[in-house]
């Protein structure tokens, strides 16, 4: 069964205290669920159409893992924390 993959990117950050709170809840949360984080942070370059804007790549064994973990109690508790503090798109796909 092939990896899946979470690709979460920030367009931007309205508030620096609710983006705190929500990582405080789901980093943990994500781990809980067997995600891995691969890279975190701003691009070091950016190409063509490229934003330069935070980007968060978390592996999992599974689609149907990412989901579950997306989808956890826990995770809707960091989702709910971080209320409106972002604008951003998560996106879960299978790796090849």
């Amino acid at each position: 069964m092939p990896k899946a993959y979470w690709i979460s990117t920030y367009r931007s950050v309205n508030d620096a205290d609710k983006l705190a709170a929500y990582a405080k809840l789901a980093g943990p949360s994500i781990a809980a669920g067997g995600g891995r984080f691969l890279a975190r942070g701003e691009p070091a370059k950016v190409y063509e159409l490229g934003l330069m804007q935070r980007t968060v790549v978390i592996e999992f064994d599974s689609v149907a893992q990412a989901v579950a973990a997306h989808d956890s109690p826990g995770y809707q508790a960091a989702l709910a924390a971080l209320d409106d503090g972002a604008e951003r798109e998560i996106r879960i796909i299978e790796g090849v």
